[in-house]
């Protein structure tokens, strides 16, 4: 059974930073690509950011240069750095790994005053 736990997220103020962590257990297989989605109320699940088992990355334009995507391969855990944070980026933030088959966390919850 496969299962993805997640932790770091909470309040903070605008301009803060908060970093994810997502670990992995349970997989027979190598875990693929790793990824952070958000969904804010009332508004679709988006992607974050993601990162292959390669260690390329790819961001949403609205995180460009502000969050960091990474992971370790040996601990099966995606990180998610996330520097000047803004009200905009309030949501509920859960990760996503491909092993191969698609699974989800349960979702962390971050806040953004202003």
């Amino acid at each position: 059974q496969v299962q993805l736990v997640e932790s770091g997220g909470g309040l903070v103020q605008a301009g803060g930073s908060l970093r994810l962590s997502c670990k992995v257990s349970g997989s027979n297989f190598r875990v693929n690509t790793m990824a952070w989605y958000r969904q804010a109320p009332g508004k679709q699940r988006d992607l974050v950011a993601d990162i292959n088992s390669g260690g390329r990355t790819n961001y949403a334009d609205s995180v460009k240069g502000r969050f960091t995507i990474s992971r370790d391969n040996v601990k099966n855990t995606v990180y998610l750095q996330m520097n000047s944070l803004k009200s905009e980026d309030t949501a509920v933030y859960y990760c996503k790994v491909t092993a191969p088959w698609a699974y989800w966390g349960q979702g962390t919850q971050v806040t953004v005053s202003s």
